[in-house]
């Protein structure tokens, strides 16, 4: 995926967190007594936008404002370390930068105290920002609205009307109770209680959901609704496509600070890339499920993402080849940035030996695939009696390790018409076939990638262990 310029206009704010531990409750008032023992600055709210973008690996811009203080050029300076353009972000000497201060102790927060103010930018300062936004090079835009004041006013609409005009992608998380300012986005992103304010009620079952969300996305004008609902996953409406419900991807959670903001960056990137709604939907889910798993503000990194999205089920590792037809097995893996590492064999009886070799080759990159010789051709190649396992056995066997991300069967001799399709980054074997021509290596080379030879663990091997069945 090329890094898309992406423009954030919102609220930008700091979230601090002061850690420590607590083992006694202060003898003045029922409370604990937290002893600090290190404090951080994050970039929150369309901060925290901006960061994800980076993470992810797009090249965010920043258009709002901040207070002329400490807290406001410490954000400022966060965010240019991180490769942000933050020449959209003006300096407001009338009000300070918002502030939201978390106590921390044992991964558990304690107290948030906030430091804000939230009326409307002085007409000027947003005007000037607007401005600043017009004249820049985007091809997507957020809205972040934490209704700190930059957003309201017109402000909104004014950023909607631009990204219409240019025919690019305009996402708007919105505060609670302001959807409807936002028509002719091309998406919002309410959370549950967001979306349950337009109501002024509550979403009981999944039907009852999409209707009511549908209503809401018709109300609001928008293309699309998607409505995070924390546990339960999240549910899309459009206006040309059926209702699209996932599962939540998080597996343990710890803390959901800035799961929305990662939700709104993720999807970005996707539709400036041109993704369909469920494959940039599925991409949000687990971009918000790997930063729920950990504590306070934090952006998903594109490795943990690439990690979390080529990691499944062994049923969902296997792909068919598609003989004779355009479509790639590795298209789902390539589409979302990995680096892909390819080897091959029978993988007859798994031993220890090929594990090993394979959690080598999967360091090389972000998603391992395996090509395997069906029944046939193991056969042809490995004499009558072979193989012990069927295809179908084998395929579950290396699709249960965590390190294999899909495991693709042929049927030719050499997997080269299969390196040909997948293309891979890395084209990996036994250090045994070093000096010996290796189908597809040429064609890997050419491509730009690279020939990897992994040493062997002496005394493991198929044929041995067979022998030794044999005999016993």
């Amino acid at each position: 995926m090329r890094p898309h310029r992406i423009a954030v206009i919102g609220d930008f704010m700091v979230d601090k967190f002061i850690w420590g531990g607590t083992n006694r409750v202060s003898p003045e008032a029922p409370v604990p007594v937290v002893v600090s023992n290190r404090e951080e600055m994050r970039p929150g709210g369309a901060g925290n936008v901006v960061a994800n973008l980076q993470a992810l690996g797009a090249s965010a811009r920043a258009f709002g404002f901040l207070g002329d203080d400490a807290p406001g050029f410490e954000l400022l300076k966060s965010l240019e370390e991180r490769g942000a353009n933050t020449r959209g972000i003006r300096m407001d000497s009338g009000r300070p930068t918002s502030q939201k201060i978390r106590v921390m102790a044992h991964g558990q927060q304690m107290l948030r105290v906030d430091r804000e103010e939230t009326e409307l930018a002085p007409e000027a300062l947003a005007e000037c920002v607007l401005d600043d936004l017009r004249a820049a090079e985007w091809e997507a835009l957020v809205l972040s609205d934490y209704g700190k004041g930059m957003l309201g006013g017109g402000v909104g609409a004014a950023a909607i009307a631009e990204a219409r005009q240019r025919g690019v992608p305009c996402l708007v998380d919105p505060a609670p109770g302001e959807l409807e300012n936002y028509a002719g986005a091309t998406v919002a992103t309410p959370n549950k209680a967001e979306a349950e304010a337009c109501i002024e009620g509550t979403f009981a079952h999944l039907e009852d959901t999409i209707q009511i969300a549908e209503k809401i996305r018709i109300r609001a004008s928008l293309e699309a609704l998607l409505v995070t609902l924390g546990a339960e996953g999240m549910l899309l409406v459009s206006r040309d496509a059926s209702p699209f419900h996932l599962a939540t991807a998080a597996r343990q959670v710890f803390d959901v600070t800035g799961a929305g903001d990662t939700v709104i960056a993720s999807l970005a990137l996707a539709l400036s890339d041109d993704w369909q709604w469920d494959d940039a939907v599925r991409l949000a889910n687990v971009a918000a499920g790997v930063v729920i798993a950990q504590v306070g503000t934090v952006a998903a990194r594109r490795e943990d993402v690439v990690r979390a999205l080529t990691i499944g089920s062994a049923a969902s590792k296997l792909s068919i080849s598609n003989e004779g037809g355009k479509t790639s097995p590795s298209d789902a893996l390539r589409k979302r940035g990995a680096r892909i590492v390819f080897t091959n064999g029978c993988f007859d009886l798994l031993h220890a030996g090929h594990v090993r070799y394979l959690q080598e080759a999967r360091s090389l990159g972000d998603a391992l695939v395996v090509g395997v010789n069906d029944n046939a051709s193991v056969a042809r190649l490995k004499g009558q009696g072979r193989p012990f396992n069927d295809l179908e056995d084998r395929v579950e066997v290396l699709g249960a390790l965590e390190c294999v991300d899909m495991v693709v069967p042929f049927s030719e001799d050499t997997p080269s018409l299969l390196i040909e399709s997948i293309s891979p980054d890395f084209l990996v074997k036994g250090a045994d076939w070093e000096g010996k021509e290796v189908a597809g290596a040429a064609f890997v080379e050419k491509q730009g990638g690279e020939v990897r030879f992994i040493p062997l663990h002496e005394g493991r091997g198929t044929t041995n262990l067979a022998e030794r069945i044999r005999k016993s």
